[in-house]
């Protein structure tokens, strides 16, 4: 389980400047891993499933077009943004509220 861990997009993943050294064809299969890493969490600390997963697409393609922290990126709410918290490296992040 460890080794599949260790070889997924995502783990990969610390900051956005490491989203973008990923081939274009590759961001739909991240997408899945970002998706299923937030159910796993969601599943385990309760939270906003449906505005987290509608977001996930866009999250990865703002992270990948936008030259982000630089530019910003503002949510219409913090439940959206769960997706987004992982990107840049707050996947670990101990919260109540993802």
């Amino acid at each position: 389980m460890e080794d599949e861990e260790a070889q997924t997009l995502l783990n990969q993943i610390n900051d956005p400047r490491d989203l973008r050294k990923l081939k274009t064809n590759d961001l739909p299969r991240l997408c899945d891993e970002l998706r299923d890493k937030i159910i796993e969490e969601l599943s385990q600390n309760p939270g906003h499933f449906g505005s987290n997963l509608c977001t996930v697409e866009m999250t990865v393609a703002l992270h990948y077009v936008l030259n982000t922290p630089y530019d910003r990126i503002v949510w219409d709410v913090g439940h959206q943004a769960y997706g987004h918290k992982i990107l840049i490296g707050r996947r670990y992040a101990k919260s109540n509220t993802p």
